[in-house]
């Protein structure tokens, strides 16, 4: 069964239309048939009289006997002339019907462009013209070559359709082809070859305009986006130059590949539009310019006539599986609104480098913010456990700063991370379970998601009726469609998972494929060559034990990933053989049985939309990398038979691709491909190379909490000269409002996103690489000539130090780095408290004193208070907003301790007050401010304090330690809170 291709199609950021459009046939005139009669005449004339005529007048051509010596031994006369000649006449007819024959084929059969005669340009030409006419007036005209469709067709709108687009086979397991829909997808690839080239031609005969990159003006280079922006209107309209001008040569003979690698010299056709006075110029109206680029010019023109720069595209086959349909384009006049294209589906245009950074990362968007969430919780823990559980010399740590692949991985993740994505599949699958559950339905059984331009697709496995508002139908009654602005309605649900189970398998054009692993029927076999199977296993299990759409659930690994069990120790298990498997998964099918049927239900499912008791109902996912044996293999198909109902799935790996029981059969190519034939599945699959996979597992285990004594030092990154010598030529205040002293302040227009670029540059002191920085200020995506504008202006603005050093470098690995000479407050408030607790405060009471007294004086809030509403998200990747509040509250602590030595406890009651404006939540804090004020001795006060606490503790109650506290140092401090409250 052929597999399902994808036409090729203009790269416009719009959503294409999957759906055909309906072709326009014009009606047959009176002009029409006199055409088609004379056609039929003049073939006539050529293809029977031409020779019949030859025949009766200078006889066949080839001669009565074969005998070549005696023809060289006759002498050169009028008739060997006429009959060289003859024979000349006579292979141009053979070539003539030749043509006819071809292009009768292709005109009947109405696929393809039709073959080329060699030697046979004008004849063809001729040929197609005749034959063109003479079918103008019959059913097969409408459907010929793209040279003349346009004459019978055209396309309603502006939108490209794709040969997939018109099939509409419901569900994965629709073992039909529909020919009608066949028939429709081929007449709507012609139409829009048809588009194409009528559009081409329309630019050649119309006002067609160029540009020619200019040369650099200091640090200065020309960009599409600038062009766009001067001569468009719109920098975002820098597509359309990529486009009208990809892949046709420029006059060094180099061509243009990547919207961002543009060269002085090249030549740039333009939109019809542009506008710009003398840097647009006409080929045949450029006197400014030299003869020599007219003639560039006017040579480039040429390029776009269908040569080089031609753009073709069909696929064959029918799809044996719905993708989704995609909604129409939005209204351009709208297009203003759209900051940024979606990252998610950014084009090589806007991410045209990856810059060393690992690319199986970057294409994963949803594994990339699980992983990014659960390093971040894991390094939180680090930090709370650190502080709480009073490690000596680990208080107030700083956590590991990667290096080598795992900074790459780290970047990689902070780059391709879609958390917003992750965010609103899980409200809307947890809205949809409770809107269902609130008309007393059952959750329907899903086989896969759609995540497609922002939209979700559940397929289902059969109808089940009309989705709650807002979701509506589909393109059938298998799909549940949820558009992206009507999923932003939805909030946090108090509901479970429903499809935890699902999983990212890779992506198929403009959508993404989460398979319901727990809801298929049977096994799932995956064939391929041993390593390319490892990097789809251990991308699954990585996305399992890190996904933001799930609340509980066991992933068991076979005979592979014991070294991916640090991502999630309380999710992922490791076995080593098959046999303890089926003793584990045979126990378990059991008591799963019994649970549902105790509780009286069909499935899982019915079980999570009931009341709260749907941790038992948790999916079990087997992952098993090498291939059983076949009795084994029978046993593990017998499991799995009922598997779907009881939420266990199994994702097996085999050699041979024939595995007993699987229902759904998968392989993975070396070129990356994962393939699914009877599915109609051919997807750029999603995977974890080993390489990836160890740097990624680095991260986490350097962040694990329990690395005992070899965990990571207490010392900061930066540590900056704090005597008055030490003066910082440019000095931000991060800790609390946002302030700059020492720079001028930036135009309005750019103010904002350069103070932001600042503020990630001074809180990653490492360096941070330049896709991170972009991937930070415009989450949405941006292209590189964008971003390396910012670039530059940064570092303009950042200026130079007195030895002529820019402030804003780049270090051996690409990333940004700042100078020494440029230093935050935080900077600051990290040395003092280093160099009062390790450094000379250690040796001198009156050193630390001061010194975490001017730490704390620092302090004048949370960090980056007054941050804009929608700026700075990048925040809620970093764990700055959890060491922040631990360090100040270290550093109350520590001068309250100062001041306790001397029995003053009103300076040490202000201190820790001044901390808790910054780390209210620190139990600490409160701890050593009911042992302060205890030391005042005055019940009164230290009544008011613990009522004040209780207070703030509602109902989860104080704290244990807090309670034991106040236990020890005013035993009736429950009959006292009751009596004030």
């Amino acid at each position: 069964m052929p597999r399902r291709r994808s036409a090729s199609s203009s790269s416009s950021t719009a959503p294409r239309n999957r759906t055909p459009q309906p072709v326009r046939v014009r009606r047959r005139t009176f002009g029409d048939f006199v055409k088609a009669f004379l056609a039929f005449v003049a073939l006539l004339v050529l293809l029977v009289g031409v020779p019949l005529a030859l025949a009766m007048t200078a006889g066949w051509p080839f001669p009565d006997t074969f005998e070549p010596m005696e023809w060289l031994r006759q002498d050169i006369s009028v008739q060997t002339f006429l009959g060289i000649l003859t024979f000349v006449v006579w292979l141009a007819w053979a070539q003539f019907t030749a043509c006819v024959l071809v292009e009768m084929k292709a005109a009947l059969s109405g696929v393809g462009v039709p073959g080329r005669v060699p030697g046979a340009g004008p004849s063809q030409l001729l040929a197609r013209q005749l034959v063109a006419a003479l079918l103008l007036v019959g059913a097969t005209a409408a459907s010929f070559t793209p040279g003349l469709s346009q004459l019978g067709q055209g396309l309603d709108g502006n939108q490209r359709p794709t040969v997939a687009a018109a099939q509409q086979t419901p569900g994965f397991f629709a073992q039909q082809q529909e020919q009608a829909a066949g028939a429709a997808a081929a007449l709507a690839e012609q139409a829009s070859h048809a588009e194409a080239a009528s559009g081409s031609s329309a630019r050649q005969e119309g006002d067609t305009k160029f540009y020619r990159i200019q040369p650099p003006e200091g640090r200065h280079h020309d960009s599409l986006w600038e062009i766009a922006e001067r001569h468009l209107g719109d920098g975002r309209r820098y597509k359309e130059i990529f486009e009208l001008n990809k892949d046709r040569t420029q006059p060094d003979g180099s061509k243009l590949s990547e919207a961002s690698l543009i060269r002085p010299g090249w030549i740039m056709e333009m939109p019809g539009d542009a506008r710009g006075g003398d840097l647009v110029e006409m080929p045949d109206e450029a006197p400014q310019v030299s003869p020599e680029v007219q003639q560039q010019i006017h040579d480039y023109a040429r390029t776009g006539q269908g040569g080089d720069h031609a753009q073709g595209g069909g696929g064959s086959g029918a799809a044996q599986v719905s993708v989704p349909e995609q909604r129409p384009a939005p209204d351009p006049g709208h297009a203003g609104h759209q900051q940024q294209p979606d990252r998610q589906h950014a084009t090589p245009a806007q991410e045209s480098s990856s810059f060393g950074l690992p690319e199986a990362l970057l294409a994963a968007p949803l594994l990339a913010a699980g992983l990014l969430g659960a390093l971040g919780h894991r390094r939180r823990q680090a930090l709370w456990q650190s502080a709480f559980g009073g490690v000596g010399g680990r208080r107030g740590m700083e956590p590991p700063t990667p290096t080598g692949d795992a900074q790459d991985a780290q970047d990689a993740l902070l780059v391709g991370a879609d958390p917003e994505g992750v965010r609103l599949l899980d409200r809307s699958l947890r809205g949809l379970a409770a809107d269902l559950a609130a008309e007393s339905r059952p959750l329907p059984t899903v086989y896969a998601a759609w995540l497609s331009n922002g939209d979700l697709h559940l397929q289902l496995a059969q109808p089940s009726g009309k989705p709650p508002a807002p979701w509506q139908l589909g393109q059938d009654q298998t799909f549940w469609m949820l558009a992206k602005d009507d999923a932003g309605r939805y909030e946090d649900a108090d509901t479970a998972a429903p499809y935890p189970g699902l999983v990212s398998l890779g992506t198929m054009d403009d959508s993404r494929l989460l398979l319901n692993l727990e809801a298929v029927p049977g096994i799932v076999s995956l064939s391929g060559s041993e390593a390319d199977r490892a990097a789809v296993f251990a991308s699954v299990a990585a996305e399992l034990a890190t996904n933001g759409w799930s609340d509980r659930m066991t992933i068991t690994l076979v005979g592979f990933g014991e070294d991916l069990t640090p991502l999630a120790p309380n999710r992922l298990r490791h076995l080593d053989d098959i046999e303890a498997l089926i003793e584990t998964m045979e126990a378990e099918t059991r008591q799963r049985r019994g649970a549902l049927g105790a509780a009286g239900h069909d499935s899982v499912l019915t079980g999570r939309t009931g009341p709260a008791q749907h941790t038992r109902w948790a999916p079990h996912l087997v992952l098993l990398a090498a291939e059983p044996s076949a009795e084994d293999a029978v046993t593990l198909a017998e499991l799995a038979a009922d598997a779907s109902r009881l939420g266990i799935g199994y994702l097996v790996g085999t050699d041979s691709g024939d595995l007993p029981g699987a229902a759904w059969e998968m392989e993975i190519t070396g070129e990356g491909k994962l393939l699914a034939p009877l599915l109609g599945l051919e997807l750029d699959a999603q995977l974890l190379p080993a390489a990836q996979q160890r740097a990624v597992v680095e991260l986490f285990v350097d962040a694990d909490p329990d690395r005992g004594p070899d965990g990571p030092a207490n010392t900061p990154p930066f540590l900056v000269d704090i005597s008055e010598q030490g003066r910082p030529a440019v000095y931000a205040r991060l800790v609390g409002p946002y302030e700059i002293i020492g720079l001028d302040s930036p135009d309005d227009e750019r103010s904002a996103l350069l103070h932001e670029a600042l503020a990630l540059l001074l809180l990653h002191r490492e360096g941070v690489h330049p896709r991170v920085l972009s991937s930070a200020l415009w989450p949405r995506g941006v292209t590189d000539d964008v971003r390396e504008a910012l670039i530059e202006r940064l570092r303009s603005w950042l200026g130079t130090d007195p030895d002529g050093t820019p402030r804003l470098g780049t270090d051996a690995t690409g990333r940004l780095t700042l100078a020494k000479s440029v230093v935050s407050d935080l900077d600051v408030l990290r040395s003092l408290y280093h160099e009062a607790t390790q450094g000379r405060g250690v040796d001198s009471r009156a050193v630390r004193g001061r010194l975490l007294t001017d730490a704390l004086v620092l302090v004048r809030g949370p960090l980056l208070a007054d941050r804009p509403e929608g700026r700075y998200r990048w925040l809620t990747h970093e764990i700055v907003d959890a060491q922040l509040p631990l360090l100040v509250a270290d550093t109350g602590l520590a001068l309250s301790a100062f001041h306790m030595e001397k029995n003053r406890a009103p300076k040490a009651i202000e201190a820790i007050e001044a901390a808790l404006r910054t780390a209210p939540a620190d139990e600490r804090l409160w701890n050593e401010l009911l042992r302060a004020t205890h030391a005042l001795d005055d019940p009164a006060r230290l009544t008011a304090l613990a009522a004040d606490l209780v207070a703030r503790s509602g109902a989860r109650g104080l704290p244990p330690r807090t309670e034991a506290l106040l236990d020890e140092l005013l035993p009736a401090w429950r009959d006292a809170v009751a009596a004030a409250g």
